[in-house]
């Protein structure tokens, strides 16, 4: 059964960048173990905790689509044609980028349709496997439209005093109780089930 999530590293103060897109310490967690966890892309590559390494091995293991809006698709200039977990990337935008061409690039597909629509073709083309959606204004969408069943963060111990928020605003909401808490070197693993209900 497919699991649409929102996933990213956050800051205690709630942010998933800087303002100007760099995650900088957040991702100090990638490194800070003896596991090595590779990827798609050759010049990505982590050095997990066992902890670590065995959370996102377990999450990856079950991914078949991303859901990611325009700007993560340009601040990572779509991975050119490739993502780090080597699965089909759906892109919220009213306009497909016209001069974006990467061997892969047909693993993109680019939606106009709003975030509804972006999740039924990312759920299309992950089949019974789960679908991942970027946080921030994305996942903010998918969350107040009730199309999320989990919100996944992994939480650093870090201050960035102001930047990308992991959720955008809107109306508030009350998460379920974790159902994933796991410790380890800069992170902190954590899974909410969403309950479904905006508060207030």
């Amino acid at each position: 059964m497919t699991t649409v999530y929102s996933s990213a590293t956050m800051s205690l103060d709630g942010f998933v960048a800087d303002d100007d897109d760099d995650p900088g310490a957040l991702f100090d967690w990638y490194q800070t173990g003896d596991i090595e966890v590779s990827t798609a892309m050759e010049s990505v590559h982590f050095r997990l905790t066992q902890h670590s390494a065995d959370y996102l091995r377990e999450q990856t293991a079950h991914l078949g689509a991303l859901v990611v809006g325009r700007r993560l698709f340009d601040v990572t200039d779509g991975w050119a044609g490739r993502h780090p977990w080597d699965v089909p990337v759906v892109v919220v935008t009213h306009e497909a980028p016209a001069d974006w061409h990467y061997p892969g690039s047909e693993n993109f597909s680019f939606v106009d349709g709003g975030i509804a629509a972006a999740i039924a073709k990312a759920r299309e083309l992950a089949g019974d496997r789960d679908v991942s959606v970027a946080a921030g204004e994305i996942g903010t969408q998918a969350l107040e439209a009730g199309l999320l069943d989990e919100v996944r963060i992994d939480l650093a111990p870090v201050v960035l005093g102001s930047g990308r928020p992991y959720f955008t605003g809107g109306r508030p909401w009350m998460l379920g109780e974790p159902t994933t808490l796991i410790q380890t070197a800069r992170v902190t693993h954590l899974v909410f089930p969403v309950a479904g209900a905006a508060t207030g």
